[in-house]
């Protein structure tokens, strides 16, 4: 008797075969929106989709729905094969950000954050690890009581005014021009102890 293949094969390779795909959406929307020079609430104005559900896609957070994937690729001007095609990005070597209209600073990067006007300078995408912040503390602004740990490295540089910064019961003061470098992992805070604003400049680079 002859063996019959079983052809159906294995349903976690069909599914690991589809990861890289979905996982390119998100960056591959953030790219093309950078490229366009469009914030978040622009897009949302453009497409209909809420400026956090575009957000969350573009994070990994959430996977599009058809629909909210249509909408995209039309405001973008891209026709919705671009987004799930596996061919690598054919988008510029760089990802420039305007000074005025840089979208928001990581969620993750001060969670409970106060008395700050912060924005993403670097944001992350398939090709890039790194992140930046450019911070504006007001005096009496801190990071909050939620004391933030991620993986990864993370760097400091005060541009002017005074930092306080704590890492696991380690206290540092940075006056403008000191940078700090810290692993991301160990508890961190820091606030504005001074009458004058601050202004800092963060560099993160996950694991």
């Amino acid at each position: 008797m002859v063996a019959t293949p079983d052809i159906r094969g294995d349903k976690s390779d069909v599914v690991a075969s589809w990861e890289p795909i979905v996982g390119a959406i998100g960056p591959k929307v953030r790219e093309v929106r950078q490229l366009l020079g469009l914030s978040l609430q622009q897009l949302a104005g453009r497409s209909e989709v809420s400026a956090a559900a575009i957000h969350k896609v573009e994070r990994g957070d959430m996977v599009p729905t058809i629909t909210t994937l249509l909408k995209l690729s039309s405001a973008l001007g891209r026709p919705i094969g671009f987004f799930v095609d596996d061919a690598d990005w054919a988008g510029p070597v760089g990802v420039h950000i305007r000074g005025t209209d840089r979208p928001p600073a990581p969620l993750d990067w001060a969670p409970e954050v106060a008395g700050v006007n912060a924005s993403a300078i670097a944001v992350p995408n398939e090709r890039l690890r790194g992140s930046g912040v450019w911070a504006e503390i007001e005096p009496g602004g801190a990071s909050g009581d939620g004391r933030s740990v991620r993986s990864g490295e993370e760097l400091v540089l005060v541009v002017s005014g005074v930092l306080a910064v704590d890492i696991a019961g380690e206290r540092y003061r940075l006056e403008a021009g000191d940078s700090l470098h810290f692993p991301a992992d160990r508890p961190h805070s820091w606030q504005n102890p001074g009458p004058d604003a601050v202004t800092a400049v963060w560099w993160l680079l996950r694991s």
